[in-house]
């Protein structure tokens, strides 16, 4: 910060550095004369500290006289507001009664300190005031008298950036979310109008400084800058006038182009030395600069140059620097651009397709960097081995329980004769055989009929009276594994496909002009196939965009005088997934579970307990299939170390 207060023709400077761990230090120096200094002498470092020895005496002396002070009316703080800034800051506005508060502001802790130390603070203004609801990092602000002034305590949830700034008699304190790199999905047209939003449009990286300048002229300030920077600024004889602001832990940078906006001023850089002057001075010299070397390149010779292309097509190239931004290849109406980047206005260039060679007609300095570019271009491409696994794994249960019993008999009364049975039959006096409940064991299981099912009968036999008794029972397990394992190597980001299968003929009908139908045999591919492309990282990853599939056909389903048509079975996956090299890696997967439980029953007799088990049957079953995907890459470096 650097501060001018004038008394009887002595004018004290402060100027206040904050070093690089946050730490604050003062230098004094005094310029003796008249009230209003148009221009001080350049002070440098060593000035800077010769000055504090001798001149701190009379800083001392200046600031030793609080009766003027004390006749000043004091300041007050009118008001205290809080607002939602963007990309959530939280904006604390103090409004004093008028112009001349000085406020200071440090970061202690998780908590941003505003001092005023000439501004009072009214009774009404003196409560903590909660700001948590909107949404910010500040949650809490506490005002509070502090000697003959007042402090002001924001405190802070999380990583944050504080900025503070004056203009008149408002006193503004800007708290910032320290953002996260934001995470790149897929790219469209919407995710990058979010990242050229997030994009500032200068990155300021200088250390932080606090300045307070109360109409001092604009060199002086220059100076103090240039001292900051360590850089050698050069102002122009043009840059006058003066300046006034106030800026709280501001990079240095960005206090350079505060200032240079505020006077119409514009830099330009060449190594350590900057080069200050109004933008009209500027941009007349760097136009009168390009006209100057326009000239010369249109009085220059051309000269032709052939350049062999080794690992690409030369009319891929060709077409690639053409439609780049500013490309010309000569007339046309690029000649009126001046230099379009890749070629002057009189160059050329031409691709051979026979030989696979570019051939160039431009100036030297064109030319050379024409080479250097197809250099960088055409270059050998990295290799990547994908290797894929399509595992499908079932686990099959199935259970049956079933019963078949039948009742026969004769009971004669006089000369009638009482059939009892379904079996049995009226005109003989001996017991038939015969089944009256018939409930098998085969809902779930394979085993078919009743006889191909494991099973214990019992029958009992008289006279007059016979009874069967079958009890059936299957029990079914299965499990099964199915591996596949493609594999294919292709170039960096260039696609690659893999497949295998076979096409399964069916037969479609059709109407025909006679209103007869027309039997036509198309096909279906049923095929395992990997479709990837690999994108290799500069961090050793690799950026997959894939498809994998894998069809079979489960079963096949007959029309009557038609044939039979496939029902196919199909596993398909689509994705982008970023793997460190040789790493494996799940793209994808699927889990099948399905449980079935089913009870066939005479009504009434099946409910009996413990009988009524002979009067039903029970069927359970329970499958599981899982589909894994795994992939994994390896980087097969062919590209030689340049």
């Amino acid at each position: 910060m650097a501060r001018a207060d004038g008394w009887n023709g002595r004018l004290c400077w402060r100027w206040k550095m904050n070093d690089e761990r946050g730490n604050s230090s003062m230098m004094f120096f005094n310029a003796i004369g008249r009230s209003r200094v148009r221009r001080p002498s350049v002070i440098g470092r060593f000035g800077l500290a010769l000055a504090l020895a001798i001149g701190s005496g009379a800083c001392v002396a200046a600031q030793a006289r609080p009766a003027q002070l004390n006749a000043a009316p004091a300041i007050l703080l009118s008001k205290v507001d809080f607002k939602r800034g963007d990309d959530g800051a939280g904006r604390m506005i103090l409004q004093f009664d008028r112009p001349g508060a000085r406020a200071d502001l440090r970061v202690q802790d998780a908590s941003v300190v505003v001092d005023v130390g000439n501004a009072g603070l009214p009774a009404e203004l003196q409560r903590p005031l909660d700001v948590s609801d909107f949404a910010t990092p500040v949650r809490r602000i506490e005002a509070r008298p502090s000697g003959r002034g007042a402090q002001l305590v924001l405190t802070v949830e999380g990583g944050f950036e504080s900025l503070a700034y004056q203009n008149g008699n408002e006193y503004v304190v800007e708290v910032s979310p320290r953002k996260p790199p934001p995470a790149t999905g897929a790219i469209n047209a919407a995710s990058v109008a979010r990242a050229a939003a997030q994009i500032p449009a200068r990155g300021y990286s200088g250390r932080p400084v606090t300045f307070n300048f109360q109409d001092v002229p604009v060199r002086t300030v220059l100076q103090l800058i240039a001292e900051e920077s360590n850089l050698n600024i050069v102002a122009s004889d043009t840059v006058q006038g003066n300046v006034t602001l106030r800026l709280a832990n501001v990079p240095w940078d960005q206090a350079l182009d505060i200032v240079l906006r505020a006077k119409g001023l514009d830099r330009r850089r060449d190594g350590g030395v900057i080069w200050v002057a109004p933008q009209p001075e500027l941009a007349k010299f760097e136009q009168d600069k390009e006209d100057a070397r326009i000239a010369i390149e249109n009085r220059e010779d051309l000269i032709t140059d052939y350049i062999q292309i080794n690992y690409h097509s030369a009319n891929a190239i060709y077409k690639a620097l053409t439609e780049a931004k500013g490309m010309g290849g000569g007339g046309g109406e690029d000649q009126g651009q001046g230099d379009n980047g890749f070629l002057s206005p009189r160059g050329r260039v031409v691709a051979d397709e026979r030989t696979n060679m570019l051939m160039i007609s431009d100036i030297p300095k064109k030319v050379a960097r024409m080479r250097e570019l197809v250099s960088h271009i055409d270059r050998p491409v990295d290799q990547v081995l994908i290797e894929g696994r399509i595992v499908i794994a079932t686990d099959t249960f199935a259970r049956d329980l079933g019963a078949r019993f039948g009742i026969g008999g004769t009971h004669t009364y006089g000369d009638n004769i009482a059939t009892i049975g379904s079996g049995a039959s009226g005109g003989g006096t001996a017991a038939s055989r015969g089944l009256n409940v018939s409930l098998p064991a085969n809902s779930y299981t394979s085993g078919g009929a009743a006889g191909n099912a494991p099973s214990i009968a019992y029958t009992l036999l008289g006279a007059n009276f016979n009874l069967d008794l079958e009890l059936s029972a299957l029990q079914e397990e299965g499990r099964g594994e199915v591996i596949s394992n493609p594999r294919i190597v292709t170039a960096n980001q260039r696609e690659g496909v893999i497949r295998q299968g076979k096409e399964i003929g069916y037969v479609t009908i059709s109407g025909g002009s006679s209103g007869t139908n027309q039997a036509n045999v198309q096909f279906k591919d049923v095929l395992l196939e990997l479709r990837v492309t690999p994108t290799i990282t500069n961090d050793n990853r690799v950026f997959l965009n894939m498809n994998v599939k894998k069809d079979e056909v489960d079963e096949y389903i007959r029309l009557e005088g038609y044939g039979t048509v496939p029902s196919i079975n199909r596993r398909e996956i689509n994705t982008a997934v970023l793997v460190n090299d040789g790493e494996t890696v799940v793209i994808g997967g699927v889990y099948e579970f399905s449980d079935r439980e089913s009870v066939s029953k005479v009504p009434f007799l099946g409910d009996i307990p413990f009988l009524g088990n002979l009067f039903k049957k029970r069927g359970k079953s329970k499958d599981k299939a899982e589909l894994l995907i795994f992939v994994t890459p390896k980087v097969m470096r062919v590209a030689a170390a340049r």
